[in-house]
C-alpha cells in the first residue's frame, strides 16, 4: 500500500464538501510531478486530505476508489484524474506549522515541495500524522 497527501483550498473544495458528495473525481491537476503521483496511486491507497492556503492543516483521511483515467475536464490526453472517497474526519487537525516543527517530519515532501498538490508520503510520516490527529 502507498500513502498520499492531496491538497485543496477549502473555499474551493473543502473536506465537508467532499464528505457531502461521498466521493470525488480529483481533477484539475496540471503539474507533471503531481500527475505522475496520481498515476502511481492504486485502489485502496490511503490519502490525507489537506486544506491549503486557509487553515494549512490535515483534516481527514480518504481512500483511492478508482485508479487514474483521462481527465474529462480537458481534451489534453496528458492529464488524468483519480476517484477518492472519504474515510474519516480527524478529531484533531494537524497543522503545517506543527509538521514543520516536528523533527520526524523534516524530510516530508509537503515541507520540501510545498507547491505540489499530490504528494507521496512515507509510511512513517503517514502513521505519525494519523496518530497526531487522534491524540
Amino acid at each position: 500500500m502507498n500513502y498520499w497527501l492531496v491538497k485543496s483550498e477549502p473555499f474551493k473544495y473543502s473536506w465537508d464538501h467532499f464528505v457531502a458528495e461521498g466521493k470525488s473525481m480529483w481533477d484539475g491537476v496540471r503539474n507533471y510531478q503531481a500527475r505522475n503521483n496520481m498515476m502511481a496511486m492504486k485502489a485502496g491507497d490511503l490519502v490525507l486530505f489537506y486544506h491549503s492556503n486557509e487553515g494549512k492543516e490535515v483534516v481527514g483521511l480518504a481512500k483511492v476508489a478508482k485508479e487514474h483515467y483521462p481527465d474529462p475536464t480537458t481534451d489534453d490526453p496528458r492529464w488524468v484524474v483519480v476517484n477518492l472517497v472519504p474515510v474519516e474526519k480527524f478529531p484533531k487537525t494537524v497543522t503545517l506549522a506543527y509538521m514543520k516543527s516536528d523533527e520526524r517530519l523534516k524530510d516530508m515532501a509537503l515541507i520540501k515541495q510545498s507547491r505540489l498538490s499530490v504528494i507521496p508520503l512515507k509510511a512513517e510520516e503517514f502513521d505519525l500524522i494519523v496518530a497526531l490527529a487522534h491524540e
